[in-house]
């Protein structure tokens, strides 16, 4: 007995849990996106005055935010009226105390305390309502669509990759029904997007706070100022605003409509003025005499698509096998991609079903694409062993028409499982890398040098010259391949912001905007090999015009055929004056050092004349040091002399250099090249 008490209690659980949103129209279509909502269509003949809708309360906001009429032909809706669920705040009326017994000798129980009041009861979110739709007639055909909380439909990705640079990839779509209801023979779409969605509270009353105004009474605490009053002649402005409410009666209001006359009214104003237009989850709005003539029409409505493309039904089709590793027997079992505003959308071409509280699987796409298993070092925090061997990885292009999105993917060789790794979202035409194993049988070790190289015109401006060098970081990977087989390794080489790569090898993937790069390089049996990737980045600088720096700048730019006639020619001018600066300079730098070494010199001989001055026997060193002496004193006064000449030429120069570069202006550099 108790067992079947148990299973009475589990039966009416499971029968007042019940769908999340039904009603009177069967469900016809399911569009499912990745933001936890999705979007579903009720479609059929009704010849009643009103179509009711039961939901949850929770669902009820999102049903009027997003509701969606799309009728076929017949009469049109006029309102949607719900229950509100109204949070109770009144506090209850106190009870009177029920007179107790007077206890006999000062014995007996004591009076019972009176019981706190409850605390006010919150709606239930999880309540059901009702919601209905008030329609004009009672013969019509009609769709309602409208968004409601759904799980997330999840991808599933399988790749088997072959030794021929070709893989076969198949992406399957994994749906979750929590709804309450099955969905038996339904359209069913897959969006791989995201679009804005929020949770609405349209079905919560709302009341704001006002401001309150309290009367204090009235008390003077300044002396009124007198005003100045405006001019009320005849024929003003201000006067026939007065004369037109004089006595205090206002213009009479224009009688409003009949209720029928408004009704007709509101039908004709439809009629003429409502276009075609698009509502939340892709629904189409038509006029009235666009629903006549759908109705019409011997043939089903055709399915509008969330994206607003109006797609044909698709025909009934027959069973099929479920589909395998291999390419599907008929195209015609996988999904149609479309592209819409930046998503991709699957249309799975067969109706689906999918009971309640179960998942199931469709095939989204099938097809042999470009790809093959290679090595890829990458080092990663959470595996320690990648900081020295690399991964195998599966890496294919992803051929088809749309997104693929993140999730898990199992890789196949040879009729083997290799491994599973995770798919991060795949635009068309964009390759994908996904690690699924790690090969030991590899070692790298990695090696960095930094280098400051080159000299290159970058600005002229007030006279004032500006390089720019590379800041050179050279890494050098050394490659052990310690297997019996060769190899394809991709180094995945983390990018220095604002560096460029200089000559990197061929087939070099840089991807700028994760500041990464994948640089190939081919490994022989149980070889050795050694990969140089150059990276540099540029640095400003001001120098002076005479230094070598600006030389090997100002030379580069007169030798490159890009560079601007104009500037060449005012450059070469200049570097004629800057060449006999820069020639009588270091003639007067190279006498300058002369000279002091001839008076250290000099310094050194007197010292040592003075040390044998009084020696009789040392006559022929004193001659020896006099003479050494006099000559250095010679060579100081013709240095001396030379000098001033050449200072005198240096200003010169120096006058005429700072006049020939005064009005050189260059504003942008020349594009580097690698």
């Amino acid at each position: 007995m108790k067992h079947v008490g148990w299973l009475a209690c589990l039966c009416l659980l499971g029968c007042a849990r019940g769908p999340n949103v039904s009603g009177d129209l069967p469900l016809k279509r399911v569009v499912v996106y990745r933001n936890g909502v999705g979007y579903f269509e009720r479609e059929g003949h009704v010849d009643e005055e009103r179509v009711a809708f039961r939901m949850r309360q929770r669902m009820v906001g999102d049903f009027l935010a997003s509701l969606a009429v799309i009728e076929r032909g017949g009469s049109s809706v006029r309102s949607a009226s719900f229950p509100l669920e109204v949070e109770e705040t009144f506090e209850p009326e106190p009870e009177e105390p029920e007179p107790q017994p007077r206890p006999l000798d000062g014995e007996g129980p004591k009076p019972s305390e009176p019981k706190p009041p409850e605390p006010p009861k919150k709606p239930d979110p999880q309540a059901m309502r009702e919601v209905l739709l008030h329609l004009d007639g009672k013969e019509h055909d009609l769709a309602i669509g409208y968004l409601a909380e759904t799980p997330v439909w999840r991808p599933s990705y399988r790749v088997v990759v072959t030794p021929d640079g070709k893989a076969d990839l198949q992406a399957w779509g994994i749906v979750q029904n929590l709804s309450g209801e099955d969905w038996n023979g339904v359209t069913l779409s897959l969006v791989a997007g995201a679009p804005l969605a929020f949770q609405s509270t349209l079905g919560t009353p709302v009341i704001p706070e006002r401001p309150v105004v309290t009367d204090q009474g009235e008390v003077v605490a300044v002396v009124p100022t007198g005003v100045t009053s405006l001019d009320l002649t005849e024929g003003s402005f201000v006067t026939g605003i007065a004369d037109r409410y004089a006595g205090g009666s206002a213009p009479a209001p224009e009688p409003a409509p009949a209720p029928e006359e408004s009704a007709a009214y509101d039908r004709d104003e439809a009629r003429r003025e409502a276009p075609e237009a698009e509502v939340a989850g892709g629904a189409t709005l038509m006029s009235g005499s666009q629903r006549r003539s759908s109705k019409a029409a011997a043939k089903p409505a055709a399915q509008a698509s969330p994206g607003g493309v109006v797609a044909p039904p698709p025909p009934p089709m027959a069973p099929r096998p479920a589909p395998t590793l291999s390419a599907p027997r008929r195209l015609s079992d996988l999904a149609a991609v479309a592209l819409e505003a930046g998503t991709t959308r699957y249309d799975i071409p067969y109706p689906v079903t999918v009971p309640n509280d179960s998942a199931t699987m469709v095939l989204l796409t099938s097809q042999r694409v470009p790809g093959a298993a290679v090595l890829l070092f990458a080092p990663e925090p959470g595996v320690a062993a990648s900081s020295s061997h690399p991964f195998r990885v599966a890496r294919f292009t992803n051929t088809t028409p749309g997104l693929l999105e993140r999730g898990p993917i199992a890789v196949f060789e040879k009729a083997s499982f290799l491994g599973q790794g995770m798919l991060e979202p795949l635009p068309p035409r964009a390759t994908a890398t996904v690690p699924f194993a790690l090969e030991r049988s590899v070692a790298v070790t990695s090696e960095v040098r930094v280098d400051q190289q080159g000299s290159r015109l970058f600005r002229i401006e007030a006279g004032a010259l500006y390089i720019e060098r590379d800041s050179v970081q050279r890494t050098r990977y050394l490659i052990d391949n310690g297997s019996d087989r060769p190899m394809k390794l991709l180094v995945k080489h983390p990018r220095q912001p604002g560096a460029r790569l200089f000559k990197p090898p061929a087939g070099t993937e840089d991807n700028v905007g994760t500041l990464t790069a994948l640089i190939p390089t081919e490994l022989r049996t149980r070889g050795k090999a050694e990969l140089t990737v150059d990276e540099r980045r540029a640095n400003q600088e001001m120098v002076n015009w005479l230094e070598p720096l600006a030389d090997d700048a100002v030379r580069g730019y007169l030798a490159d055929p890009r560079a601007d006639p104009a500037i060449v020619q005012k450059l070469k001018d200049a570097w004629v004056v800057r060449e006999a600066l820069r020639k009588h300079t270091d003639e007067f730098n190279a006498l300058s050092k002369e000279r002091e070494e001839l008076e250290r010199l000099t310094n050194e001989t007197r010292r040592s004349l003075r040390a044998i001055e009084k020696n009789p026997q040392a006559a022929d060193l004193r001659q020896k040091l006099t003479k050494r002496l006099s000559d250095a004193s010679t060579r100081i006064d013709a240095i001396t002399k030379r000098g001033i000449e050449l200072q005198m030429s240096i200003d010169e120069q120096q006058v005429r250099f700072r006049d020939a570069v005064l009005g050189l202006e260059l504003d942008a550099p020349l594009p580097v090249k690698d």
